[in-house]
């Protein structure tokens, strides 16, 4: 098989390449890192050489181009189907697609105010409205997945709908926007994840500012 390749953004800021990132390594998928970073203001222009929509994540197999995180983590899924990116119950898949395609979808309010920051101290912002119905909605996905499958994950194990969700998690941490204690915990699962952690380690090395991103 040819060598997968996934040019992604910052690790700090790029939330959209987290997703497939995190969802691949988790599973351990074989595939190259390439990150070029957005260190101009619209992004960076060598998106266009590699992107047909001239925006990161993008995954090269041979001649092939697949962008958007969840077309990517499905090509995964179809190529590896033994490395489990979705859970294995029929039921069980299909409520995973559904959540993550509301991911992919929505939760316009929280994406807009509280931009990806790996590097970001804790900290209150006032939010403007609706961002917190997004996180009662958020929230509520993660307590009834936990609860059906038990944890500590959304369906047991880490999965690509956890993976989709990672980006909010440091979201709701970093943000401070939730108290409850179920949601803390399935957070600090996540968080907890080696998968989570070599992307945050490379996310706290770079030096790259991007002002609008520092809410």
């Amino acid at each position: 098989m040819e060598e997968l390749t996934l040019y992604i953004g910052n690790k700090n800021y790029s939330s959209w390449s987290f997703r497939p990132w995190i969802a691949l390594t988790a599973a351990g998928v074989p595939f190259r890192e390439h990150l070029i970073p957005f260190d101009f203001p619209a992004g960076n222009p060598l998106f266009r050489d590699i992107s047909p929509t001239g925006r990161v994540p993008v995954l090269h197999h041979g001649s092939l181009r697949i962008w958007e995180s969840l077309a990517i983590i499905e090509y995964a899924a179809e190529l590896f189907p033994d490395r489990a990116l979705w859970p294995a119950r029929r039921e069980d898949r299909a409520v995973a697609r559904s959540i993550s395609a509301e991911m992919l979808s929505g939760f316009r309010a929280l994406r807009g105010a509280c931009p990806m920051n790996i590097r970001r101290e804790k900290r209150r912002i006032p939010l403007p409205d609706g961002v917190m119905e997004d996180v009662e909605r958020i929230s509520a996905i993660w307590k009834e997945c936990c609860e059906n499958s038990g944890g500590p994950y959304l369906f047991g194990s880490f999965s690509a709908a956890d993976a989709m969700f990672a980006p909010v998690v440091n979201r709701f941490d970093v943000y401070d926007l939730t108290q409850d204690a179920k949601v803390l915990a399935y957070m600090e699962a996540v968080k907890s994840h080696p998968a989570w952690i070599r992307w945050c380690e490379g996310a706290l090395e770079e030096t790259w500012i991007v002002p609008e991103d520092e809410a």
